[in-house]
């Protein structure tokens, strides 16, 4: 059974989800608490049935190999409305599901997705972080919040994501003349500890393996269901 640091429901008003988000963030840790990290997963989530049905992969990586460990797939009811900036209400249920068929859970998770780069500095690595109380690091195929230069076309290159004077995240350039990815804390670690952990993690594609991996094991499963 999975065991949560913080406990609350998910089928609540926008309002009510809001005003958790304002009251969970200060419970965001931005520095650096990770034990060893022998294991890394990447989380992604879709959804199925018109958005009737969420599904969650999570795939478990040895680090710093990168080789396979275990993979587990889950699809709950979606009990939440899309709303910008809520889609952590959306999503978590489906993965804590997936989590909680894995035998061990990872030293640390990259999901797909926002984490401090967020309107209210609680995205989905945040809010992830904060129930399980382990170091997670968002890493979003696009800019939701901030503004940023580009970085050079170097692979490992990078710039900060600014909102006013406030850095939220990097804007990380992981392979070179490819897009860049947007990496933000969401957990137990600091942004330049989560800029290196997502470097590490990448190999010949754009995006790191574990959320490769997983976005790759949702579409599979998702076509055959």
């Amino acid at each position: 059974m999975l065991t949560l640091a913080v406990h609350h429901p998910f089928d609540l008003e926008p309002k009510a989800a809001i005003a958790l988000q304002e009251q969970l963030r200060g419970r965001v840790v931005r520095v650096d608490r990770l034990g060893p990290v022998r294991t890394v997963a990447g989380v992604d989530v879709g959804f199925a049935e018109s958005g009737r049905r969420t599904r969650a992969a999570v795939v478990v990586l040895g680090f710093p190999g990168l080789e396979p460990v275990t993979e587990a797939i889950a699809t709950v009811p979606t009990s939440f409305p899309y709303v910008p900036g809520l889609l952590s209400f959306r999503e978590i249920p489906a993965v804590l599901a997936a989590l909680a068929r894995l035998p061990a859970l990872p030293d640390l998770i990259l999901c797909d997705g926002q984490g401090y780069a967020h309107p209210r500095r609680f995205g989905l690595a945040c809010h992830l972080g904060v129930l399980l109380d382990l170091p997670c690091i968002g890493v979003a195929k696009s800019c939701l919040i901030g503004t940023y230069r580009e970085p050079s076309q170097q692979k490992a290159a990078w710039s900060p994501l600014m909102d006013g004077e406030e850095q939220i995240g990097a804007v990380v350039r992981t392979r070179g003349g490819v897009r860049p990815v947007f990496v933000s804390i969401g957990h137990r670690i600091g942004l330049a500890s989560a800029i290196d952990y997502v470097q590490r993690c990448v190999t010949r594609y754009r995006l790191p393996e574990p959320t490769r991996l997983a976005d790759r094991l949702a579409s599979t499963r998702g076509r055959r269901a």
